[in-house]
């Protein structure tokens, strides 16, 4: 009969740390969306427009980054001559290459991948339970200097050569400010399979009531990363369709 109170006992303290943890998370993800401008305001953008320049070997280099919630692109500026990558119109997936200077389309597999990605706009937090996502406090660290909040977000698996894979985001929160300050993801394909790519933001700045990083360095974990920084924010831009358009003259070539 003991050893039967016993076990219902941790039973008991198994459910209530599971509910506090549940609660521990969901009350970080309130408090970021809340302090980031509030879940309805989040809720109203229907697009984002940003400017940025990276520095490569002393040059500055200029970059245009739009999402919507069903299309997107990335547009570089190299001496003159604009250059578009990761560009999606609702359909098509299509790059500039490097080395010939021409769009090319992507497969099918990295089109329903970038799918997934754009149903997580504006923000992956935002109604994550109703995306079908899911959180998980595992734990506080230091990173820096600050106090955080390790959370596991587990999105839609992606699928990689035929096979789905994890789609695992860890974020590590500022404890003060509840806003993330670094962000790690694995590689799942590519060259790169394995490693551990690191996000780090800072500058958080106002931009229509919304709250966003103005400063950025992505690379590799433990590696040097590449500094970005944010020259400005533009919500729910006017952005005309032809901006995602598979340029015509490759088209016809190919014909």
């Amino acid at each position: 009969m003991k050893k039967l109170q016993n076990l219902f006992l941790v039973a008991i303290v198994s459910l209530l740390t599971i509910s506090l943890n549940a609660q521990s998370v969901d009350e970080i993800v309130g408090n970021y969306l809340e302090n980031t401008g509030g879940a309805e305001n989040w809720e109203n953008v229907k697009g984002v427009r940003m400017n940025a320049s990276i520095n490569q070997m002393g040059m500055e280099i200029p970059i245009e980054m739009v999402q919507l919630k069903d299309k997107m692109y990335t547009k570089i500026s190299i001496q003159g001559q604009e250059i578009k990558q990761g560009v999606f119109d609702g359909e098509t997936l299509w790059s500039t290459n490097f080395m010939s200077m021409k769009a090319e389309k992507s497969d099918q597999e990295d089109v329903d991948n970038v799918k997934n990605e754009l149903a997580e706009f504006p923000d992956p937090f935002l109604n994550y339970k109703d995306k079908g996502f899911t959180v998980e406090l595992m734990g506080t660290e230091t990173v820096e200097g600050s106090d955080v909040y390790k959370i596991k977000l587990t999105k839609k698996p992606m699928v990689v050569d035929g096979e789905e894979v994890p789609n695992v985001s860890i974020y590590y929160f500022d404890s003060e400010n509840f806003v993330p300050i670094m962000v790690h993801e694995e590689v799942m394909s590519g060259p790169g399979k394995g490693m551990i790519m690191e996000s780090k933001m800072s500058d958080y700045q106002e931009v229509e009531g919304l709250y966003f990083p103005f400063s950025m360095t992505q690379g590799v974990k433990d590696q040097p990363g590449q500094p970005i920084t944010i020259e400005s924010i533009e919500l729910n831009p006017s952005i005309d369709d032809s901006e995602f358009n598979f340029p015509e003259s490759t088209e016809e070539e190919n014909n």
